[in-house]
């Protein structure tokens, strides 16, 4: 029984402090795109409109929730949750601190790979469930982009790994104590933060939710809390991504060393990185037009994957040659 109440207590001081960064991201998100676009933004509710993310939740908490007459109910209504759920349970093997982490796993990268690509079937289940041929574009676009940059993704954690040696995510931010892998291997975090992008449906590469050809994407159907769902799954898995990155390339919860005094806490350390990789999602979506869907196809099985398995052979034979390969 203590053990369960522990277990409980180490869950809810995960998922609480997820849930309102995730409202407060969406407020942050606002006022950086309403900055860029040099305009007010949200500033009515609360000060300086800080809870503006609490007033949307209640509205979308308190609207009716509409179930399409035709539509497969059960796959229907389990979607969001299943995509939401998923976004919250990948947080489990982040490593916060050395001693922070809800499940320290010897294969946590296979379990975080693993836990990402079960999103697609929250998203193919919504948009065919509707039975919405919108919804059902939606959802195949989103498909088929998902899979095609989680390709790059596992070439590019597949040359970390050959560094490191280990899947455990702990032991690859102890691996980058003297240098961070940001360094040697610039170019494949810029392609790991890209990839996310692309991962997540985020600008320039949101072309499920593309208002203009499909009216919203997989979840044009949804509302209420079905919808808030989506949202926060969306938004709680940019986090993850800045999370995933920072943990890879950027040292984890190792200081940050221009600032190494000032934030000799590791976890203040890892939330500083991680806020930085978010401020970047946002900052592209306000400077970047849209791709169209064949130049995001072409991008990703043209560009993306031929580079980072070029590097995957690169990144083995320098090992192999140095005689440093685990």
């Amino acid at each position: 029984m203590l053990y369960l109440l522990v277990t409980l207590l180490k869950i809810f001081s995960i998922v609480l402090p997820l849930l309102i960064s995730v409202a407060f991201f969406t407020v942050a998100e606002r006022k950086v795109m309403s900055s860029a676009q040099r305009r007010k933004g949200p500033n009515v509710v609360g000060m300086f409109g800080l809870l503006q993310a609490m007033a949307d939740g209640l509205k979308l908490f308190l609207k009716e929730s509409i179930l399409p007459s035709r539509a497969e109910l059960v796959i229907f209504v389990v979607a969001p949750v299943l995509t939401f759920s998923l976004a919250l349970l990948a947080w489990a093997v982040i490593p916060l601190s050395c001693s922070s982490v809800f499940a320290d796993l010897n294969l946590g990268v296979l379990y975080l790979f693993a836990v990402s690509s079960l999103g697609i079937y929250g998203i193919i289940m919504s948009g065919w469930s509707s039975n919405s041929k919108y919804a059902l574009l939606g959802g195949l676009r989103s498909a088929a982009q998902m899979v095609s940059y989680e390709v790059s993704i596992g070439l590019i954690l597949v040359c970390v790994l050959i560094c490191v040696g280990s899947f455990n995510l702990n032991v690859i931010v102890e691996s980058q104590e003297f240098i961070w892998y940001v360094i040697p291997m610039y170019p494949l975090a810029f392609l790991f933060f890209v990839s996310g992008l692309a991962e997540t449906n985020r600008p320039p590469f949101d072309l499920p939710e593309a208002e203009g050809e499909l009216v919203a994407g997989y979840n044009v159907e949804y509302s209420s809390m079905g919808f808030a769902l989506f949202f926060l799954g969306e938004y709680g898995n940019i986090l993850l991504m800045s999370a995933v990155i920072s943990t890879l390339f950027l040292g984890g919860w190792q200081p940050i060393p221009l600032l190494g005094m000032f934030c000799a806490n590791p976890v203040i350390s890892f939330v500083l990185k991680l806020l930085f990789f978010s401020f970047l999602f946002l900052w592209v979506r306000v400077s970047f037009p849209r791709y169209r869907y064949d130049q995001l196809m072409q991008l990703g099985w043209k560009v993306f994957i031929p580079i980072s398995l070029s590097w995957v052979v690169a990144v083995s034979g320098i090992l192999v040659g140095f005689d440093c390969l685990y």
